[in-house]
């Protein structure tokens, strides 16, 4: 049996020693395609030529954006809006329901100014995290103040005699969307480009 064994061990060493992996390396590996080839890494990068070729890009695509906004070839734009710790994607003419009490009355037009990303059909703006102030202007009416259906709450201990019914009814505030408006045009300077746009 030792016999059997030592040879099972030799016919291994013999195997593992002949195999070559270079290519393995290239199939199981997540490593960036230059360290998986065989040649040096480039020693120089034109980071500057870059960097004028990304601005390019990205001045283009501002122009695009403006001459659409100044066509009116947008189509209907929407945004996503962060209102009373919640956010709701909106299109001009939706209704949106705000849980809980919120001060406003039933008539007061306000202005919803936290706008985190605004978009049409061609192109979305995407704030980090909100908007730049006065990019976006969404528009909106106080159209009711209800409360919610009623929730009863029960409890019950057998055999004690306790026994609990209590009701709960939450304020409601529905808002009607008015408009959604880009009201300057979409600027981008390389140098000073500010932290809160994102153009995609």
């Amino acid at each position: 049996m030792s016999f059997l064994a030592q040879s099972v061990r030799q016919v291994f060493r013999h195997t593992t020693q002949h195999v070559s992996l270079n290519g393995a390396m290239r199939a199981l590996s997540i490593s960036p395609a230059l360290l998986q080839q065989n040649k040096p890494a480039p020693s120089t990068i034109d980071v500057s030529a870059i960097a004028k070729e990304h601005s390019k890009e990205i001045q283009s695509v501002c122009e695009k954006i403006n001459q659409q906004v100044a066509k009116s070839e947008q189509g209907r734009l929407f945004a996503v809006v962060h209102l009373c710790g919640k956010q709701f994607k909106i299109t001009p003419g939706d209704i949106i329901l705000v849980e809980g009490y919120w001060p406003p009355t039933i008539g007061d037009d306000i202005s919803l100014d936290k706008v985190l990303l605004a978009g049409a059909r061609d192109f979305t703006l995407i704030g980090r995290p909100i908007l730049e102030p006065g990019l976006v202007t969404v528009k909106a009416t106080i159209i009711e103040k209800t409360l919610t259906h009623t929730k009863t709450h029960f409890k019950k201990k057998r055999r004690k005699q306790y026994m609990r019914i209590n009701f709960q009814r939450s304020p409601n505030t529905m808002i009607r969307i008015n408009s959604i408006e880009l009201t300057r045009p979409v600027e981008h300077d390389a140098a000073d480009a500010p932290p809160s746009l994102r153009l995609f």
